[in-house]
């Protein structure tokens, strides 16, 4: 199950039944065991992959995570109260899990999916506050320097996919654990999941440009493949953006839509509660591109609209 990906760092595929289905997590040597980076969401499937990895003698010293979203932090109770590993979160991660343990986000989100022209998530869809109840071990911040394995890595703030997305930046060996902020095959989602409205893809599309700073040989994602060229997926990732900003504003009229009914026509008629991610890259797209004065938001009986604005 473990593959060494380079040498002292080791990838193991972690599964599970919902969301990307799969998380990468990386397992770095040190002298008193390993550094884990993130670990699958709370399902059976994911110990049970954890179970036999530990099985085999494997000593872990701590947990570390890039981010809070569910399939990254969703093991790291378990980690800390059943195997007795420490976990290690950001600041900005712990403000997350204290916000995420309280059962009104999705009274938000569905009345951010309602103002824009959706239809509010089912009751069926399950959420689970519980692996936020915890209190982390240590926390480190944006530039601090934080020991993984044997080595020293540059914790470096990536805001975007997530508001506390970290990546680790080795100078040495020239290596980036990038968590979801840049993926191999596919575009990281930016979506508003707090049910609170901002200017996401600003956050993340100034991030792209904060992590280029980098040199980086080898690039380790949260899901997919290795990248051995982030120059070059960056600015893929530039291009597919500006592609569907465009989209976008040909897509608005004079007269105003929801950006549900954008995402239909841009995506193709999808039902918003399958397909909450294109409803969500929508949105920050409307969103960013009313921040710099390309579209103007009308409201009406409390559902917002955008159209092109008039210069």
């Amino acid at each position: 199950m473990l593959t060494e990906v380079v040498d002292g760092i080791h990838k193991l595929v972690i599964k599970f039944p919902t969301g990307m289905g799969e998380v990468n997590c990386y397992l770095i040597e040190g002298k008193n065991g390993y550094t884990v980076i993130d670990t699958g969401t709370d399902s059976k499937e994911a110990k049970d992959g954890w179970r036999e990895v530990l099985s085999s003698g494997i000593l872990i010293e701590k947990v570390v995570l890039t981010h809070t979203h569910q399939d990254h932090i969703g093991l790291g109770k378990w980690f800390q109260q059943e195997v007795g590993v420490p976990v290690i979160v950001s600041y900005l991660g712990y403000e997350e899990m204290k916000k995420n343990r309280v059962s009104f986000s999705r009274d938000r989100l569905n009345k951010l999916i309602i103002k824009h022209g959706g239809l509010a998530l089912p009751n069926k869809i399950e959420e689970d506050h519980s692996i936020y109840d915890f209190e982390p071990d240590g926390f480190f911040k944006n530039h601090q320097h934080i020991q993984l394995g044997e080595e020293l890595y540059k914790a470096i703030w990536t805001p975007g996919h997530a508001p506390d997305h970290f990546c680790f930046y080795n100078e040495n060996k020239k290596i980036m654990i990038i968590g979801d902020h840049v993926l191999d095959r596919i575009s990281p989602v930016i979506g508003l999941w707090s049910g609170e409205e901002g200017n996401l893809l600003q956050d993340y599309l100034l991030s792209l440009k904060e992590v280029e700073k980098y040199p980086a040989d080898i690039i380790l994602p949260g899901h997919g493949d290795l990248i051995y060229d982030l120059p070059t997926k960056i600015h893929e990732l530039n291009a597919k953006h500006e592609h569907r900003l465009q989209q976008v504003l040909q897509s608005l009229t004079v007269e105003g839509k929801t950006a549900n009914q954008i995402c239909n026509e841009v995506y193709g008629t999808v039902n918003i509660i399958l397909s909450l991610s294109s409803f969500m890259a929508t949105l920050t797209r409307l969103l960013y591109l009313e921040s710099i004065g390309k579209v103007e938001r009308m409201e009406l009986d409390g559902i917002v609209s955008f159209k092109r604005k008039v210069v």
